[in-house]
């Protein structure tokens, strides 16, 4: 620490070290600079802050133990979980809208491709005869609604993947609440230990995008990463790797019953919505 004396310009303490004791402010903060805007800048990313490469390099060496410290209350030594999970979506859609080794747009890309597959199946819908005209106007209606609601999620991936989050960690904590690691596990940090996981993920899931992989190979690839998972929950919850797949498996059955539950209510609401004269009915 510095041992030179410090007067902090947001509550007047005077101090030693490099942080204001009262409010936290860091002693390199003075008078406004283009030097200190910078450093600002690189520390929102966390390129200004060590947590961030400890938490990137123990993620991929030991997820589920830096979990297992996080909860335990070494909080200062990694970068908070939901902060980092924002960066690196705002890092994948960067690298998505061209941040990559051959300066495509993969977003758009991809968007073009599953609207070729919705005219697609609009087309065919109309030269299949053995439809009758209502089946045919119910299938075309049925692949525009899951354009929109693709299209949707895509544009907002980020309270998509809370919501998906959320919503697995209550099966996740039914099964995994009486872990040896952790017996008392709460459902709190059964969400931060989601999140932390999910961001293992994405890191895993941004290289084939940013060397520009094909749909396909992409594809493979985030079922490895995804899973890769069973790591970290094995190493966070101490059970062996047959104790956490089979509880996963389980855990997945009534996370995929809401999912498609949800999806269900939002196809029906996209259709009403495209069809209000069925109220009127």
């Amino acid at each position: 620490m510095s041992p030179v004396e410090h007067v902090c310009p947001t509550c007047d303490r005077h101090y030693t070290g490099n942080y204001c004791p009262r409010c936290g402010q860091s002693s390199k903060i003075g008078r406004y600079s283009f030097k200190n805007a910078f450093l600002l800048f690189i520390d929102v990313w966390g390129l200004g802050n060590r947590g961030m490469f400890r938490t990137i390099r123990d993620i991929f060496l030991r997820p589920g133990y830096m979990i297992g410290d996080y909860l335990r209350g070494m909080q200062m030594a990694y970068f908070p979980p939901f902060k980092m999970l924002f960066l690196i979506c705002a890092l994948g859609l960067l690298v998505d809208t061209g941040m990559n080794i051959k300066g495509i747009n993969r977003f758009e890309l991809y968007m073009e491709q599953e609207k070729e597959y919705a005219e697609k199946s609009q087309v065919e819908a109309n030269a299949d005869k053995t439809l009758t005209v209502e089946k045919r106007e119910a299938k075309i209606v049925a692949n525009q609604t899951l354009y929109s609601i693709e299209n949707k999620i895509g544009e907002n991936n980020q309270l998509a993947a809370l919501i998906g989050l959320l919503i697995f960690s209550g099966p996740f904590y039914l099964m995994f609440r009486h872990c040896p690691a952790i017996p008392d596990l709460r459902f709190s940090e059964c969400f931060v230990a989601m999140v932390y996981i999910a961001n293992m993920i994405l890191i895993y899931t941004i290289i084939p995008s940013l060397l520009c992989f094909s749909f396909k190979a992409e594809a493979r690839f985030d079922l490895l990463a995804a899973t890769l998972a069973i790591i970290p929950i094995k190493q966070l919850t101490g059970y062996s790797y047959w104790g956490t797949i089979w509880r996963l498996l389980v855990a997945f059955i009534p996370f995929g019953a809401i999912i498609m539950a949800l999806y269900f209510f939002a196809s029906f609401f996209a259709y009403i919505s495209a069809h209000p004269e069925i109220l009127h009915q």
